[in-house]
């Protein structure tokens, strides 16, 4: 460094010097870090040698100190950090190792809420308990997209990995400890989004008709009926919508179960994954409502377009957001507003309520009977209240049918082709 004058070694490792570059004539103290080719530099404020030797030497006694418990020696606030750990990801992006559009969407993180939440705190204070706080502080001090304004846990779930991101950043770059990670991503209180009761339902139909009748033009009179009719569709096959998306014509098959009836089999990918499901009569007629209006009814076609025959983009959220506020049921009893995926939720509620075993409806949704016994557990325990309230006072237990009893010897006998399944499985491996 051209600008250190008058330098003095103190202690192996540790010198004094004054700097050419500045006015006044104060001394100076570097410390080298063990087995690192890093300095620590500190401003002594006094101009007397024997001083600045002191306080050279009690700067080292506390490096060293900082060295052996684990405290960092360097001090910078997250948001210097956060603007080093920016740089990396712009140079990971011209390399293409992350997508271009990364470090623009990490910026817009970083720059707004992980400013303002530790902009300025020193990174080696940033500890689990400023980490687990987080999630409160952004819905108290956030306004989101939804319609209630309020932040979704899938924008904190983003922005948390990116302050996470930040965080190992910092300790691969040793400026904090690398006993100074965090231990999980806190737990989000995610509010689930309601399905439809069957009265709920029914008004839902109801009122859907007379909102298409009151449509004031012709183009608004097409999006009501197909929005409609894409209801009823959702709310009879448990489609993810981003599975609606990619239905074409070609993936809409006629058929008919074993007793003859007639049914549809609709072909479904999404998530990249791809089943077919079946679906009642009701549905095929429901689709060639919309095939009947559509600009786009060729084999390869998707099956929900806009008026012009072009894929739908967002499986049209306005319309039926607006039936749903027209039949008072935009929100659901925790408050939260309804959207599309409610028709999947509301399907699997009936589905559980008329008794469809779980292993046949989690083939059906393309799931797990895991995630269908976590969110819907609450359905078998109203259904079996009887069962569940034997034996407590002031409730007398109803006589069990032959149709109950039935009922239950299948549900027992697909509970142990399942666990024979389980149990070949396993010995096999």
């Amino acid at each position: 460094m051209a600008f250190v004058i008058d330098k003095q070694e103190v202690h192996s490792g540790l010198v004094i010097f004054r700097r050419s570059d500045v006015q006044h004539r104060k001394w100076y103290c570097r410390v080298k870090l063990p087995k690192e080719d890093r300095y620590k530099i500190f401003s002594l404020r006094t101009e007397s040698i024997e001083a600045a030797r002191d306080k050279a030497m009690e700067h080292y006694s506390e490096v060293r100190f900082s060295l052996k418990h684990g405290v960092p020696v360097f001090n910078r606030p997250f948001s210097a950090v956060a603007k080093e750990f920016l740089a990396e990801q712009e140079v990971k992006a011209l390399r293409g190792e992350i997508s271009k559009d990364r470090p623009r969407k990490l910026r817009t993180v970083i720059d707004r809420p992980l400013q303002a939440y530790v902009g300025s705190t020193q990174i080696h204070l940033i500890g689990q308990e400023t980490w687990e706080n987080y999630p409160g502080w952004r819905r108290e001090n956030g306004v989101g997209r939804l319609r209630d304004k309020r932040i979704s846990d899938s924008t904190i779930r983003f922005e948390m990995s990116v302050f996470l991101g930040v965080m190992t950043f910092a300790i691969k770059k040793r400026y904090v400890p690398a006993n100074l990670s965090f231990e999980k991503k806190p737990k989000l209180k995610t509010m689930r989004r309601d399905e439809f009761t069957l009265e709920e339902y029914r008004k839902l139909h109801t009122v859907g008709r007379a909102w298409v009748a009151k449509a004031s033009k012709p183009s608004s009179t097409w999006y009501r009926t197909v929005a409609y009719n894409f209801i009823l569709i959702m709310c009879n096959t448990g489609m993810r919508p981003s599975e609606a998306k990619n239905l074409r014509w070609r993936d809409v098959k006629p058929a008919k179960d074993r007793e003859g009836r007639e049914i549809v089999v609709l072909f479904v990918q999404g998530k990249g994954k791809s089943r077919n499901l079946v679906a009642p009569k009701s549905v095929l007629d429901y689709l060639e409502r919309i095939r009947a209006l559509s600009k786009a009814a060729e084999p390869d076609n998707r099956v929900f377009t806009t008026i012009t025959g072009k894929p739908a983009t967002t499986i049209y959220k306005n319309m039926i957001e607006s039936v749903l506020v027209e039949a008072g049921l935009r929100d659901g009893t925790n408050g939260v507003p309804r959207s599309t995926y409610c028709f999947r939720h509301t399907y699997a509620t009936f589905r559980l309520s008329e008794g469809v075993d779980v292993y046949f409806l989690a083939e059906q949704m393309g799931t797990s009977v895991k995630m269908i016994e976590d969110h819907y557990g609450h359905v078998n325990t109203v259904k079996h209240a009887d069962r569940v309230l034997m034996g407590m006072g002031g409730w007398e237990p109803v006589e069990r049918t032959d149709a109950d009893k039935e009922g239950d010897a299948k549900a027992a006998g697909a509970a142990g082709a399942r666990q024979r399944t389980a149990t070949r499985s396993k010995t096999k491996h």
